[in-house]
This record gives structure tokens, sequence and C-alpha cells, in this order.
């Protein structure tokens, strides 16, 4: 069983990245925008980490508490990531994408282009350590932004970069709004949206 959700703090961080770092070893969108290879856990970690470190004030990260799963969510108006945080975090991007990182920030101007306009909390990402999957921590972390964002009557958004997830979000009442193939040959991504019940 699930162990307890709660918001994360500072002194979370670090485990949390691992966490994000060993669930998306095999995603279809990291392994394209890193050439299409698998990069060891001390590249992708310090990656993880900064989207944390971007994200955390907003007061809407959860974990479980041994650090079996993750999320970030954004609230209404607080999704889209200035130029001057990409500026103060490029280091870290740099040295997990190299020369790609450039190329890789068009992926991100195209999503931001289909990103809806409506009031939504953005779940920009969600994970469980492999070795936890398939024991219920994905679907009690959703749990309770999704009890939120009803009473609030606020919609909810995602990407999702795997075909096989689209079934965990469906049971949530995502509903893929959009197919996007990414330019350079990438993998197809659905970008899904929940209504407030």
């Amino acid at each position: 069983m699930p162990s307890e959700v709660r918001h994360a703090t500072p002194e979370d961080r670090g485990p949390m990245a691992l966490t994000l770092a060993k669930a998306f070893h095999d995603d279809p969108i990291k392994h394209f925008l890193c050439g299409g290879r698998s990069l060891p856990l001390e590249r992708t970690t310090p990656f993880f980490d900064a989207f944390l470190r971007i994200q955390m004030p907003h007061g809407e990260t959860y974990t479980t508490a041994g650090h079996e799963a993750v999320t970030i969510w954004s609230p209404p108006g607080k999704w889209k990531i200035g130029v001057p945080t990409i500026l103060r975090y490029s280091p870290r991007f740099l040295r997990m994408y190299g020369w790609r990182l450039l190329p890789n920030l068009l992926v991100l101007t195209d999503l931001e282009k289909l990103h809806p306009e409506e009031p939504h909390y953005y779940l920009e990402f969600i994970g469980t350590d492999p070795a936890h999957q398939g024991k219920g921590f994905g679907r009690a972390l959703m749990e309770p932004m999704l009890e939120r964002a009803d009473r609030e009557g606020v919609g909810m958004y995602l990407e999702n970069s795997k075909e096989k997830n689209l079934a965990f979000y469906g049971r949530h009442g995502f509903e893929v709004r959009q197919e996007m193939q990414h330019r350079r040959g990438g993998p197809r991504q659905w970008l899904m949206w929940r209504d407030p019940r």
C-alpha cells in the first residue's frame, strides 16, 4: 500500500530528483532529447533537481514518505518557465544535453504553443521509482490534486509521452486533446486535459 502523500520540503529535493531520474530512465522524449541514448543517473538527476528548484516555490510538489514517487504541479498561471530561469539553470541543462540544448529548446517552444490558455493545474512531472511501480503510488499522488481541482472548478493538463500511460490518465478523467509528432523525427506525445467534476 502507498505510504502517506505529503507536500515536499527542500530537504526532500535530493531524493526526489533521484526518484524522477530513475522513473524517466526509459522516457521516449528524454531519449530523443539526449540523442537516442540513455544517460547515467549522475547526468539526469541534476536536471530534475533544477526543475524541483524552479517549481517547488509554487507549493504544489508532492512525494510519498519514502520518496517512492513524486509529482510536480504548477498552479494556474505559473506553468511557463521564463528565459531568465532557463539561463540560470543552463549549465545543468548543458551538462545533460550538450550541443543539443538549443535545438531541444525548440521542443519546449512547440509545446508552449499548444499549451491551453484556460486556467488549469499543469502536471509537469509524475514519476515512480521502477522498484515501486504498480503499487498504487501514482494513483495516491494524483488524488489530492484531482480533489483540489474539482473543488476549485479548475481544469488540469499534462503532456503524456508513453502510449501505455493513456489508460492510467484516462482513469483519472484525462482525455487526449491533441496528438503531437515532434520535429526531427521525434516521438509522439499526447496532450491531455481534464475538466473539473
